[in-house]
Formats: C-alpha cells, structure tokens, sequence
C-alpha cells in the first residue's frame, strides 16, 4: 500500500521555504495523498527571527487561512492543522501555553539548536555549518539525543520530528551511542511519544532519511509509533521519497502508521 498522509510541511510564512498553501495541496492532490498535515514553525518567544518562523502577530492568520483551505477542499482532501514547535528548555512552559490557545490535530517537537559556550547554535543551518569544524561531533550528538529527551518528558509534543537531525551536514558520530538511542526510545515510549520518519535526509548531505535504520528498529523494538513527513519547504517534495520511507518502516519491523485529529489517535493505517 502507499502511505497517504504527509504530516509535515511548510510555507513561505516560515521564512525559508516557498510556496503557498493552495500550492501544497496540488500537489498532494496530483500524488494521491488523502490527507496532509501543514506544520509551519511556532514563532520563537524570545526573539523574532523572520527566516525561521512566522512572527507571534501571524500566528491567528496562519490559523485562519488552515480552516478556510480545510472547509474549501473538505470533499477532496483531509487537511489536519499542525505546528512544529522547538525544544527550548527555558521557555518549554510558554510553549506548552502557546500551543493551548489553539485547536492543534497534532504538535510536533524538533531540536535545532543547542547551547554552546559561544551562544546558541543552529546546527542544521547552512548558515552556521562552519561551527562544526571546531565541535566534539560524538558529544553533540550526545547533546543532540539529551534534548530529544527533555522534549519527550516536557509532554508538549504528541510527534517528535527527523529524531536523527543532527547528521544532516553528513557528520556522524565514531562512538557507539546504541545505549543513548534506547534511553531515548524508552522515554519516548513512557511519555506516548510518536516519531516521525522524516524523507527530507534524502535531499540533504546525509542522504538519508530521519532516522536510520538501525535506530529506527530500536524505536520499534521499544513500541514506538510513527507517522511520515516530508518536510516539504517546497511543493513539489510534498510525499517525496514516500516508498522509500514506506520500505524502510516495513524492513525496522513496522506494520502502521498513526493518524491524528484534535491531538489524539484518530486512526492507524497498515502498512
């Protein structure tokens, strides 16, 4: 069977991808999908940035424009509205409130930066990829797998996105960090955490999709669901790479995919 919802996409409201909303769900339309989840970025509480989220002032409007696109294609095409909230320890309370005010189908928890000695990095920014010339890649994926775990028992998110980000520039870690990804399944597991497999590796350097095989079986082996993303910035990768990613959960030993309305488990869909 394919895999017929794609819980992860975003608009030019977030700053670094192009396209509309109208133009997100041609394309899923021409691919087949029945359903899509848009996820554009919760504006940052500390400071605004306008190339990675929407500002606060947007937030109401990106929330009208979801419900009128859901009512007009409502015979067409299920469309869940979704936002992808950042892990930031010190401000995890105000986005627990944030994400209250509004009527979410699902929440999904990413890591992009991490505190460094130097400030705050954005790891998976191009901007900012000269910063790994000097790093401890084995501790920032240790770091990397930390924070993951904080957002899983922070219980603000019901997905947790592209849950091996860190190797998107191509760096992977030379110590064996099995232990700390089955830490990190077990919490997930604790605290009803779903992951996302996340196809938009495959068009990085890492060329691979969010997580690997290898971790993903853990995830499985600890009774971790999923869903799939594409991460689309762009249209046209809206449910790109969705066999490979369909190959991949088959071959981790998953048989279903979660489906989400109102933040809780609509549905789950075989495989």
């Amino acid at each position: 069977m394919k895999i017929l919802h794609d819980y992860h996409m975003h608009t030019s409201r977030c700053g670094h991808a192009t396209g509309t909303i109208e133009e997100y769900i041609a394309e899923a339309k021409r691919k087949g999908l029945t359903e899509i989840g848009m996820s554009d970025h919760l504006p940052f509480l500390t400071h605004r940035d306008a190339s990675y989220t929407m500002d606060l002032t947007e937030l109401p409007f990106y929330h009208i424009d979801m419900e009128r696109a859901r009512e007009a294609h409502a015979s067409s095409l299920s469309i869940k509205i979704g936002i992808e909230a950042d892990y930031m320890q010190a401000t995890v309370e105000d986005i627990r409130e944030l994400v209250g005010r509004y009527t979410y189908d699902f929440v999904i928890g990413s890591v992009h930066f991490m505190k460094q000695p130097e400030g705050d990095w954005a790891f998976d920014d191009p901007r900012e990829i000269e910063r790994w010339k000097n790093a401890d890649v084995n501790e920032v994926y240790r770091n990397y797998y930390r924070l993951l775990q904080g957002a899983a028992k922070s219980r603000v998110y019901d997905i947790m996105g592209h849950v091996d980000l860190v190797k998107k520039f191509g760096h992977r870690a030379s110590a064996d960090l099995t232990d700390l990804i089955r830490e990190t399944a077990r919490i997930f597991a604790e605290t009803g955490m779903t992951l996302e497999i996340n196809t938009s590796g495959l068009r990085k350097p890492a060329k691979e999709i969010y997580p690997a095989l290898g971790a993903l079986k853990i995830y499985r082996e600890a009774g971790v669901p999923i869903v799939f993303g594409s991460d689309a910035h762009a249209p046209g990768d809206v449910g790109a790479d969705f066999d490979l990613a369909r190959d991949l959960a088959l071959a981790a030993g998953y048989a279903e995919y979660r489906v989400f309305k109102k933040r809780k488990v609509e549905k789950t869909v075989k495989l």
